[in-house]
């Protein structure tokens, strides 16, 4: 064997041993001591469905509120040169980094009804945050509108810009030239970024049981439901997850194609 073909072989082994102990396996295993005769039982379980109901409401209005809001921070940081945008960039990739329970203690220090906004909002408009739907929604968004905006920057940065100058010279408004040449051209990063949210705000824990807290039918979403579960039924929890594994395998495996695919070039 060539020595130019012994690195990408053993770099490849090592990646595929990895992969098999670190994601195949847990898995696997899930599935196997998994006790499949109680799922029908599990399913119908009201406290279940409704978590699982309330995992897909505030996943997609976290994603919602990550395309809305990410787009604009993702094209500022791509094209606009300002002082200070590389601490931006820096604060809106914090939250990656970060445990997502330090999230929720600053959401709950900032909209807390004690809290530096919250308190303004309880008193001025009679709105509170905390330890509600739209807690869990803002704290999924909180965990998940960093992955939309590095994707979607990344490929804005990335792309060709030609057309845009050209559209602008053929006298294009602003909005025209964003409408039909730079957003058809970022499409695909844009699906991958919004997947990639969509994912990271369906299996929140941290900062949701923090600045939401675990209430059935109001901010208990499937990961929560799940950790209570482990508390006293360890199969329930092992079943619960696995649902939880396949609704998210399901979207990401039918948008690959479709998103990922056109990420790479930026169409």
């Amino acid at each position: 064997m060539t020595r130019h073909r012994a690195l990408p072989l053993a770099l490849g082994l090592l990646g595929g041993l990895g992969l098999l102990v670190l994601v195949v396996l847990p898995v696997a295993a899930l599935a196997v001591r998994a006790p499949w005769s109680d799922l029908e039982d599990l399913l119908g379980d009201r406290t279940n469905r409704e978590a699982l109901r309330l995992s897909l409401v505030v996943s997609l209005w976290a994603l919602a509120a990550s395309v809305l809001v990410g787009f604009p921070i993702a094209w500022l940081l791509a094209r606009v040169e300002f002082p200070g945008r590389a601490f931006v960039r820096a604060l809106i990739t914090l939250p990656m980094v970060v445990p997502p329970v330090v999230g929720g203690v600053a959401l709950l220090v900032a909209f807390g009804r004690r809290g530096l906004v919250g308190q303004w909002l309880d008193q001025w408009f009679d709105v509170r945050l905390a330890y509600t739907t739209t807690a869990a929604v803002l704290a999924a968004t909180f965990v998940s509108l960093p992955f939309f905006v590095v994707t979607v920057e990344s490929a804005l940065r990335a792309a060709d810009r030609r057309p845009e100058d050209a559209a602008r010279t053929l006298g294009a408004r602003p909005g025209t030239v964003l409408w039909r040449v730079t957003l058809p051209g970022v499409r695909g990063a844009i699906g991958a970024g919004a997947a990639l949210a969509w994912a990271r705000a369906l299996g929140e824990f941290g900062a949701t049981i923090t600045f939401a807290g675990s209430f059935e039918g109001r901010t208990q979403t499937m990961p929560l439901a799940i950790s209570k579960a482990l508390e006293r039924d360890v199969e329930s929890a092992i079943l619960l997850s696995l649902g939880l594994l396949a609704v998210a395998v399901v979207v990401l495996v039918a948008l690959r194609e479709r998103w990922w695919g056109r990420a790479r070039w930026g169409r």
